[in-house]
């Protein structure tokens, strides 16, 4: 399995009124972890999508433990790994700063697909990325 992480600082335009981070923005973060896990195994987004590979998320979820505030430095650990011959998985975990406080653990499931929506076997340099 493929892992690593990210650096994120929670923006004040992220946060309600408390400066508690909104709930949704945790699956921008891993969206963000996530293109940076590939980037860093020689991958990106841009050159699956132009090679004609989409990954659609068809599966997400995330548990919150505890709140993500205003100006916070969060590390997302991102793992990937093959699910089928045509779905990925990706497990997060969002932790705070210094203290490594666990905040978040999710994970989003992605199913390989044409620009049409027709199912696709993860072609093979992606399998060899996440295994």
């Amino acid at each position: 399995m493929a892992s690593g992480s990210c650096q994120i600082r929670v923006r004040y335009a992220e946060t309600d009124r408390m400066g508690v981070a909104y709930y949704a923005n945790y699956f921008v973060w891993f969206e963000v972890a996530r293109c940076e896990l590939l980037r860093s195994l020689g991958g990106r987004y841009r050159d699956l999508e132009a090679g004609g590979l989409l990954l659609p998320v068809v599966e997400a979820h995330c548990d919150y433990r505890a709140p993500a505030r205003y100006d916070d430095d969060l590390d997302v650990l991102t793992t990937g790994s093959m699910r089928s011959r045509a779905r990925v998985a990706f497990e997060y975990e969002v932790r705070r700063g210094v203290e490594r406080s666990l905040l978040a653990v999710g994970h989003t499931i992605h199913a390989a697909t044409d620009p049409s929506g027709k199912p696709l076997r993860v072609p093979p340099d992606l399998r060899e990325m996440l295994t």
